[in-house]
């Protein structure tokens, strides 16, 4: 029997999990708050989920004809065909001209790990990324590992309180690069699927070629499932089948076949009309919910005569959005007020409910006020970089 342990020099890996929230779980304040959730919440302070997403679960549990058969490498051939009708359109340019398809992956890091990849294989030379993000993205570190330079463009102006949405465009015809979009959420920013996705409406007019990830976990309230796809648009058929072909070769090192619970369930609710008009019809409470949080955020604020100005917080779309404070005021909120915001101060407003938003708004006033008092001596830090994530 060896001694010797083959992995005695692996040191202990620091947690992947956020400082924020590992600091909100070992708070013992009986009334602390955590406001940067990945997921939309419900009032009541659980993950939401669609009601028709829970109705059509026990449906696919319980259908017989379900073989529960390995899937192929490039995952099921008609969620793949709904997803990007869903995320173009049925009478999108590009699909109509055939040059548009897709692989089924493991959730959204699984379709940038499979991107990644791809242009290693392709397109050596190109070792640049630039990301244009709301927050500090995993996928950037997705790109670090396989060796890519990261930076890192903001649309956020903290200055003006506002988005610039002319510098992704700037960035794409400056820097002549090869798009790789993310859409995390269809449906959870205006409400209005087309709407969310104009800007690939807008690629796909002007004849660019891209790699997109769909990640469908978000929307529909699958989070236990890593439900996602790599979405190709190529200049014609031939190219993307090209493309597809070799995208197929790696998935089979990476996973050689994708999971099948969550695109079975999301396949029945997009291709039948009753159930999506369900669907929608709750992407549309949601965004109307969280659309209400804001105005009661920014009206409360306005009674409590909190100094500045608090309209763009209705402004901006989706669950997530800025504050607009300074990493003082966040520090204060943080450590005095037990409210856990990132130190760039976009927060989930969907984690605001009834119960906790007098706490939060007077917290917000008191933080305003004592950053501008002399009395407040907290240590300054450097900004963070933010953006805007598509």
């Amino acid at each position: 029997m060896p001694t010797l342990s083959v992995f005695m020099d692996v040191p202990l890996a620091h947690k992947l999990e956020g400082s924020l929230l590992k600091t909100y779980k070992q708070d013992d304040y009986p009334n602390k708050i955590f406001l940067a959730y990945r997921v939309c919440m419900t009032n009541e302070g659980h993950p939401w989920v669609s009601l028709v997403v829970q109705k059509t679960r026990l449906q696919v549990s319980q259908d017989p004809s379900l073989n529960y058969e390995y899937l192929p490498t490039m995952g099921l051939k008609s969620f793949i065909q709904a997803s990007l009708a869903l995320l173009f359109g049925k009478h999108s340019q590009a699909i109509v001209e055939n040059r548009v398809g897709g692989v089924h992956t493991v959730g959204d890091s699984g379709a940038f790990q499979l991107g990644v990849q791809f242009l290693i294989a392709w397109h050596k030379d190109a070792r640049i990324v630039y990301i244009i993000s709301s927050q500090k993205e995993l996928h950037g570190l997705i790109f670090q590992d396989m060796g890519f330079t990261v930076y890192e463009y903001s649309i956020w102006d903290p200055k003006k309180l506002c988005m610039d949405p002319d510098i992704l465009l700037n960035v794409v015809e400056s820097k002549q690069i090869f798009p790789f979009f993310d859409i995390p959420c269809q449906g959870l920013y205006t409400s209005d699927l087309e709407e969310d996705t104009r800007i690939l409406q807008y690629f796909v007019s002007q004849g660019f070629e891209f790699f997109c990830s769909q990640s469908l976990s978000k929307n529909f309230g699958i989070y236990d499932e890593g439900v996602g796809i790599l979405v190709v648009v190529a200049v014609n058929n031939q190219q993307l089948l090209c493309v597809l072909s070799q995208l197929e070769g790696l998935a089979q090192a990476l996973w050689l076949n994708p999971p099948n619970t969550g695109a079975r369930i999301i396949t029945s609710i997009l291709s039948n009309p009753a159930l999506l008009g369900e669907w929608k019809q709750s992407l549309k409470e949601v965004v109307e919910n969280i659309m209400l949080t804001k105005e009661k955020v920014k009206e409360k604020l306005r009674l409590l005569g909190t100094p500045g100005s608090w309209g763009h917080i209705t402004e901006q779309s989706g669950t997530h959005g800025y504050l607009g404070l300074n990493s003082q005021q966040v520090e204060y909120l943080v450590r005095k007020k037990h409210i856990y915001i990132p130190k760039n101060g976009q927060i989930n407003f969907s984690c605001i409910n009834a119960n906790n938003i007098n706490y939060i708004t007077e917290g917000i006033n008191e933080a305003v006020l004592l950053a501008e008092s002399s009395e407040m001596c907290l240590p300054k830090e450097k900004k963070t970089l933010i953006g805007i994530k598509l």
